[in-house]
């Protein structure tokens, strides 16, 4: 049976077809950048302290509030107590011991740095703190339920079809967040901005993967989604400085996602997928739209019938053709990949997702430490893309998170009056897995077949949400041992590290196409030099080749 790269090798590397699929779906990922990230402005919390309505003033430390207020120690500074007030109020002597009661009235928020934020909305401090972080939790959950329906959804109705629906819904979601009257209403929309945010990143990434061919599939998945989603992150803190209200910030981060409607008429169906479904004539007109726009005249028959047919055929003996989650570990060779899969991509979004917690809070202006956050995005991405380009798929990801690994154990042994070293080798760590997180699903797409390839992308990304879920958790131990989180993420890398080792080399290897093309894992596979010359027609090692 011939390969899809081979039969559409006639259009080209890189003309003009591949330039307009690579900047379109890459500028598509931009909004994604900056929409899971709006939290950090949506729900900062500005200093704040109890309403005393007899004192007639709603400015945060107004006149006499000194006298009403207790005081409280807060990093090394004497501040108005943030949840108490005396519960005699007047003329007091700040150092009197009369006993305080809780804010009854509410709080004064100061308005230096933000109009409004959620916290303020709502006054999400004191007894009611738990609700901020609570918020990004349900985005999490939001991004677990669309990294399994949007794979389900993808691999049964195409590729286009889920990248434009959940385009669709993380705008109009987003304006409709902006509207809330409440914070549980917030919550309910912001799950479902986390479901169409995720799901349409994971759309575009396969959609482009599949409409590429392999030379240009690895600039695609470094620089080009990921760059663009580091550009969105940038962009945040842009619009957060010119804009002070939690509502306007919103629909300000929305309105863009209407810029995307005209891609609908450029940007076609996956013809791997159409083939996979047995369209061939659909897929033949797409292939042929491309030829057109690169100036090529395509052969008479570029998909024979016959190989179309073997596609269609199940060789594991399954006659179905709607494939379930149940496909993923069907058979040996993908129930290994996506095992493994599994546990890579959470370690891996746990490390990632923990260091950008741990890292030491940059004293400073916020919008400033945002703008150096994506920075270090942008280096990431940028290391990965000739990496991937030069160096084998394996040896890419294991050194990366090896490096990682190795950096954030050195911390360990830095004494504690050179904290700025610290934070230097905490910063190469986190460049480090930050391109190892993005390069994981370039070396994803690569390993698993078309048809059930979106499904296993979102139930390995779903994997990676509930990493990101335990990262705050992770963080959160640095409260008792500044070190601890460091010598956790860190020995969790080396072995996730060492793990990715077992995965079998994809670089320059045409993209399966059915489960029984999906290769075994590099421990279990024994192959002479003369079979390993044939591996590329027989899409994997020969089953009697294999011992497990």
């Amino acid at each position: 049976m011939s390969d899809f790269d081979d039969d559409t090798a006639f259009l080209g590397e890189w003309g003009p077809y591949q330039k307009l699929m690579f900047i379109l779906l890459s500028l598509s990922s931009i909004p994604n950048g900056y929409v899971g990230m709006a939290m950090v402005f949506l729900a900062d919390i500005p200093p704040h302290h109890c309403r005393l309505p007899s004192l007639n003033s709603s400015s945060y430390g107004g006149p006499g509030y000194n006298l009403s207020l207790p005081t409280e120690e807060v990093k090394g500074q004497v501040i108005l107590s943030r949840c108490r007030r005396y519960t005699e109020q007047g003329a007091l002597d700040a150092e009197s011991n009369q006993s305080t009661e809780y804010c009854l009235d509410g709080w004064v928020f100061s308005k230096e740095r933000y109009v409004s934020t959620i916290v303020t909305e709502w006054d999400l401090v004191c007894d009611d703190e738990w609700k901020t972080p609570f918020t990004v939790t349900v985005f999490f959950f939001g991004v677990l339920a669309g990294s399994l329906l949007s794979g389900i959804i993808s691999d049964r109705y195409g590729r286009k079809f889920i990248f434009f629906a959940t385009m669709a819904v993380q705008t109009v979601f987003s304006l409709i967040q902006a509207a809330s009257n409440s914070w549980e209403m917030f919550c309910v929309f912001y799950f479902i901005v986390g479901l169409g945010q995720i799901a349409n990143y994971c759309a575009a990434f396969i959609l482009g993967c599949e409409l590429m061919n392999k030379s240009c599939r690895v600039a695609f998945a470094t620089l080009g989604v990921s760059l663009s989603y580091a550009f969105g992150y940038l962009c945040l803190p842009v619009f957060a400085y010119f804009i002070r209200d939690w509502r306007l910030l919103t629909v300000a981060l929305s309105a863009p996602g209407f810029l995307y409607i005209p891609l609908w008429w450029f940007v076609p169906e996956s013809p791997r997928w159409l083939l996979s479904q047995g369209r061939v004539e659909e897929a033949e007109a797409i292939i042929r739209v491309a030829a057109k726009k690169n100036g090529i005249t395509p052969p008479d028959v570029i998909f024979k019938r016959e190989d179309t047919a073997q596609l269609m055929e199940k060789h594991d003996g399954d006659d179905q053709k709607n494939y379930t989650w149940l496909d993923l570990i069907r058979t040996t060779n993908i129930r290994n990949i996506t095992i493994l899969n599994i546990i890579i991509w959470s370690i891996v979004s746990l490390t990632y997702y923990g260091l950008s917690l741990n890292t030491p809070n940059m004293d400073g202006d916020p919008y400033l430490n945002c703008v150096f956050a994506a920075g270090t995005e942008f280096a990431g991405y940028t290391l990965m893309y000739f990496a991937g380009r030069y160096v084998s798929r394996r040896l890419t990801l294991s050194s990366s998170i090896l490096f990682c690994g190795v950096m954030l154990l050195l911390i360990k042994i830095v004494p504690e009056e050179l904290g700025a070293l610290s934070v230097t080798l905490a910063m190469f760590g986190k460049i480090s897995m930050t391109g190892a997180f993005a390069f994981v699903y370039l070396y994803g797409t690569e390993l698993l077949p078309t048809v059930v390839r979106n499904m296993g992308l979102g139930v390995t990304t779903m994997a990676s949400r509930v990493g990101s879920t335990l990262s705050a958790q992770v963080a959160y131990m640095g409260t008792y041992d500044k070190v601890l989180p460091y010598i956790l993420m860190g020995c969790i890398s080396i072995i996730c590290g060492i793990l990715s080792l077992l995965l079998p080399e994809t670089k320059d290897e045409p993209l399966p196409e059915h489960i029984s093309q999906v290769k075994p894992l590099q421990w279990f596979c024994k192959v002479k030099k003369s079979e390993e010359r044939n591996r590329k027609e027989e899409n994997g090692c020969s089953s009697s080749k294999v011992e497990l």
